[in-house]
């Protein structure tokens, strides 16, 4: 199940949804930092460079093993050029790109995968990005703190639990005297 949660950067919020151990980070967000307008135009200007595509291509090439590398090739000889368009959703269909997603409408956006849009940060202002970075891995370190809780709390009730029941079974199921015969059992007296 996905998880979506906002962190704060120099006064812009940026939607983090994170899923089956991966994140991704809203870089129609991180364009609103430059300009509140034109973020789909800003995403599209970056989209052109013909680093982005390269970075982009060789990202799905590590992780997505659906991805058609060909098509990719076409894109990356075209990438740079004035004629050169390219949209999210372009890159998506023609790829079958995984790490960037589009979803249109009101709560919608282009999220990227976290190192697809720490390089888009980088490419909006390098400040940004630092801060961007540090504000994601304070989300990080919650979330682990978090979960450490929640562990060392499972941890405790199971050893409360273990108590009760172990003294529910000295007190109800135990007789009081041991026949000689079966004296040589020794009960334990503790947990952990």
């Amino acid at each position: 199940m996905a998880k979506s949660k906002t962190i704060h950067v120099k006064g812009t919020d940026i939607v983090v949804i994170s899923s089956n151990e991966n994140d991704f980070i809203s870089i129609t967000d991180i364009a609103r930092h430059k300009d509140h307008h034109h973020t789909d135009t800003i995403i599209q200007n970056w989209m052109r460079n013909r680093n982005t595509i390269e970075l982009l291509g060789f990202w799905e090439t590590m992780y997505n093993p659906d991805f058609k590398p060909i098509e990719f090739e076409g894109f990356r000889k075209q990438a740079g050029l004035n004629s050169f368009v390219m949209t999210p959703k372009k890159w998506i269909e023609t790829t079958q790109a995984i790490g960037i997603t589009s979803k249109p409408g009101r709560y919608g956006g282009t999220f990227a995968h976290r190192d697809i849009a720490l390089e888009f940060a980088s490419w909006i202002s390098i400040e940004f990005k630092l801060f961007l970075l540090k504000e994601f891995q304070r989300l990080k370190a919650d979330e682990q703190d978090k979960l450490n809780l929640e562990w060392n709390l499972q941890r405790t009730l199971a050893k409360v639990n273990y108590h009760i029941h172990t003294d529910a079974i000295k007190e109800n199921l135990i007789p009081k005297e041991i026949p000689k015969e079966k004296q040589n059992l020794v009960y334990a007296n503790e947990a952990d």
